[in-house]
C-alpha cells in the first residue's frame, strides 16, 4: 500500500512530505504512547496517533517509520512540520479517530509488524 493510498482512503490532508506519497508501506502501528511503539514495535511503516508532540517524530525516526498520521485533526505546529522533513517522515492527518483510522487501514490490507501478528 502506498502513502498515496492511505491519504486517499482516509480522506486525509498532507502536512508535510508531499515528495513522498509514492513510498510503500506493509506494517502499521496505533498508539498514543510511544514507550509502547518503542518496545513492542517491529519495522513499522506507519505510525497513527493523537499525540502532536516532537516526541512522535523521534520515534517516528528511531523505528524507521516514513509516516506519520494525526487522527482527530490534529494539528502540528511549523516546527514539527520542519521536524518531519528534515527526517523524511511524511505527515498525515485526518479528522478520523484512532479507531476508525487503524480499521480502515487493518481491511484495506495493512497490518501490525512482526510482533503483532500479520
Amino acid at each position: 500500500m502506498t502513502v498515496q493510498s492511505i491519504k486517499e482512503l482516509l480522506n486525509a490532508r498532507v502536512l508535510g512530505g508531499e515528495d513522498m506519497l509514492d513510498r510503500e508501506v506493509f506494517t502499521a502501528c496505533g498508539s498514543d504512547m510511544m514507550s509502547d511503539v518503542l518496545a513492542h514495535v517491529d519495522d513499522q511503516a506507519v505510525l497513527i496517533t493523537g499525540l502532536c508532540n516532537p516526541q512522535v517524530l523521534r520515534t517516528a525516526e528511531m523505528m524507521d517509520i516514513v509516516c506519520v498520521i494525526m487522527v482527530r485533526n490534529k494539528q502540528p505546529d511549523d516546527a514539527m512540520i520542519q521536524m518531519a522533513a528534515e527526517r523524511n517522515i511524511c505527515l498525515l492527518a485526518t479528522s478520523l479517530p484512532m479507531f476508525s483510522t487503524c480499521g480502515l487501514l487493518y481491511e484495506a490490507g495493512l497490518r501490525g509488524g512482526a510482533s503483532h501478528g500479520k
